[in-house]
This record gives C-alpha cells, sequence and structure tokens, in this order.
C-alpha cells in the first residue's frame, strides 16, 4: 500500500509541475472591472488585471515595468541619475539664456 500512495504522489506533484509549466509558459490573464455609478453619473471605476506568466514570456508581451522602476532595477536607478543630471543642465541653460535675453538698463 505505500507503494501505492508514494506513487500517486509522485503523479500528483508531476501533474502539478507539468500545469504549472504551462501555466508560466503560456500565461493567464484574469480581469474584472467594478463600476459604481449613481443616476447614470459613474462614481467609481475599478479596472483588475492579473496576468501570470514567466518573466521571459512577459518580455516577449512588452511587459518589463520592472526594468525601468528604480525599486527593482539597478540600472533604472542609474538612468534616473541622468535624467536629474539633463534636467539640472538644462535649468542651468535655461536661467543663462533669460538672463541674456533680459534688457540691461
Amino acid at each position: 500500500m505505500q507503494n501505492s500512495k508514494g506513487m500517486q504522489h509522485s503523479v500528483a506533484s508531476s501533474n502539478l509541475a507539468d500545469l504549472l509549466e504551462r501555466v508560466l509558459d503560456k500565461g493567464v490573464v484574469i480581469a474584472g472591472d467594478i463600476r459604481i455609478s449613481l443616476v447614470d453619473v459613474e462614481l467609481l471605476t475599478i479596472q483588475i488585471r492579473l496576468v501570470i506568466c514567466s518573466v521571459d514570456k512577459a518580455k516577449e508581451m512588452g511587459m518589463d515595468w520592472w526594468v525601468n522602476n528604480p525599486a527593482f532595477s539597478s540600472k533604472a536607478k542609474k538612468e534616473e541619475t541622468t535624467q536629474a543630471e539633463i534636467l539640472t543642465r538644462i535649468e542651468e541653460r535655461l536661467s543663462r539664456l533669460e538672463d541674456a535675453t533680459v534688457p540691461k538698463s
């Protein structure tokens, strides 16, 4: 009896592994919308989207939000710093241009 129970457990975990592999390979989308209206006036809309898939599949679908998010990517932090530096240089240049165009009295 112990062999049959162990064998069932092995088959069950194998099926679970296959199912998980399929879900991550193909992806699963769960979507739902909640709208609250009063006298034909929409007061609140909540849109819920849940996507379960592998990282490779997400990148293939163009969903790579973690790449540009500074909380998840050190590369994004560097780019954010670079953007801040660029903005500072633009502001300095604008200030110099404004000072140059002000008529001297």
